[in-house]
């Protein structure tokens, strides 16, 4: 939807709750035998790119265009993971995206899981993909 190449990088188990972007969007997933959460924080000038490419409008700072932007992203980033997880026999339900933004903000996984971040690259800089699951008892 936003015209734009990324590359995903190698994963990594995330030891901190610090925010690799300026913005995140959060949703919370859910089902009868998991509880986890799915987040993607954009580095300013990446998520910048996707709402200038996404809208046809210039965009200089994370207002509240942007912040809608990355609740959209993070909406239908989600949907497409619980496609894929259903198909794995995963039954899990979508929350409603949270975002947060600002410099060294915190990204609070409703799961007490690992962390499992995906980097990826674009022409404007990284953005991260964190999933955090556990089963239930």
């Amino acid at each position: 939807m936003a015209n734009i190449e990324c590359s995903a990088g190698k994963a990594y188990l995330k030891k901190t709750m610090s925010a690799e972007g300026q913005v995140t969007g959060i949703m919370g997933l859910g089902g009868e035998k998991t509880k986890g959460s799915f987040a993607v924080s954009f580095t300013k000038p990446v998520i910048l790119d996707i709402t200038e490419r996404m809208l046809g409008e210039t965009v200089t700072t994370i207002d509240e265009t942007v912040i809608d932007m990355v609740g959209e992203l993070t909406n239908m980033s989600a949907g497409g993971a619980v496609a894929q997880l259903s198909q794995k026999g995963y039954d899990l339900n979508m929350g409603t995206p949270v975002v947060v933004s600002g410099e060294s903000h915190h990204i609070d996984h409703s799961s007490k899981g690992p962390i499992i971040v995906v980097p990826f690259t674009t022409d404007a800089g990284d953005f991260f993909v964190e999933i955090s699951f556990v089963t239930k008892d």
